[in-house]
């Protein structure tokens, strides 16, 4: 970020409040008639259903997630369901969405909802903040979306919003800053409904309008009061927006172990894990950076399987 537009993050974060109002209603409206039907916007989802879409999420597109997300509810429709099984059968329904070790907190967190909670994922902030695995944002949304609480929900998508909408630059900065926490609650709705529904609406708005390429100004509910599009859409000035590569990292590599181990039936001996990957020290690092993570485990005999499995 440049001292110029930290500056105008400041600036707006202070003087946000005697205007923000007038961004509520058109983008809550425009959420009333545009949001998507996704399973866990459903009543019937619940707050664990929520849960599990927000792990899911982190990362990767709605498209992947939905068909992962309906065969993991099925099969696991409460936090004591997964909770009883190993951990490394939360990581083979994993599947290809993958940051598997989102998989392994998210069993580790239905554990303490089952055994601290009594099975039923707690509507205290503080309670969900607690739990393995869940951090700000993830204990915010849930207290959002499932409990219909005030809280400021900031992922990559609303951020991108309040930058463009209200502090007129392209793009928030590669970290969450605190002008950005501090903006986001003084945006709040005052009243714990309507600041649940502006939460998911602008989330929305980032997904569907606000998008990171090719935001379509035209549809926008708020374009007229857009700080950035007002400015004459400037370009980014601040540091190079982090991309992220696949092929031929370690990432890839360790997909490509963990497939394997997904999809056996047994443990599987070391020669088959190692003709995934041409390459030997890379293979190797892929490997125990997996046994670090606990998504691994090597057995006495020198096998290898995922965490518990059978």
């Amino acid at each position: 970020m440049t001292a110029t537009t930290a500056t105008t993050a400041t600036t707006t974060a202070t003087t946000a409040g005697s205007g923000h109002t007038a961004l509520h209603s058109p983008v809550i409206d425009w959420f009333d008639n545009h949001a998507r039907d996704l399973p866990w916007r459903r009543p019937e989802a619940g707050a664990w259903g929520v849960m599990v879409s927000e792990f899911m999420l982190q990362q990767t597109p709605v498209s992947r997630v939905l068909p992962v997300y309906e065969e993991w509810l099925k099969r696991w429709p409460r936090p004591a369901d997964l909770a009883a099984e190993a951990p490394g059968e939360a990581v083979r329904a994993w599947g290809r969405l993958g940051y598997p070790r989102r998989a392994l907190r998210l069993h580790s967190a239905a554990a303490a909802i089952a055994e601290r909670h009594g099975g039923e994922v707690p509507t205290d902030h503080h309670q969900l903040l607690a739990l393995p695995g869940v951090g700000e944002y993830t204990a915010a949304a849930v207290a959002s979306f499932a409990y219909g609480q005030r809280h400021a929900v900031l992922d990559t998508n609303v951020r991108r919003v309040f930058a463009r909408a209200v502090t007129g630059t392209q793009y928030p900065p590669n970290a969450t800053t605190a002008a950005e926490r501090k903006l986001a609650r003084m945006l709040l709705p005052e009243e714990a409904a309507t600041a649940a529904r502006w939460a998911a609406a602008t989330m929305e708005l980032g997904a569907l309008l606000c998008t990171a390429r090719a935001p379509e100004c035209g549809r926008c509910p708020i374009a007229d009061l857009c700080a950035w599009r007002t400015a004459g859409s400037p370009a980014h000035e601040g540091p190079p927006r982090r991309t992220q590569t696949y092929a031929g990292t370690d990432r890839q590599v360790r997909g490509k172990l963990l497939a394997v181990l997904r999809e056996a039936v047994g443990p599987v001996p070391r020669p088959l894990l190692d003709r995934v990957w041409h390459e030997p020290e890379q293979r190797n690092r892929a490997l125990a950076g997996l046994l670090s993570d606990g998504l691994v485990e090597r057995l006495p005999d020198g096998r290898y399987r995922l965490p518990g499995a059978d």
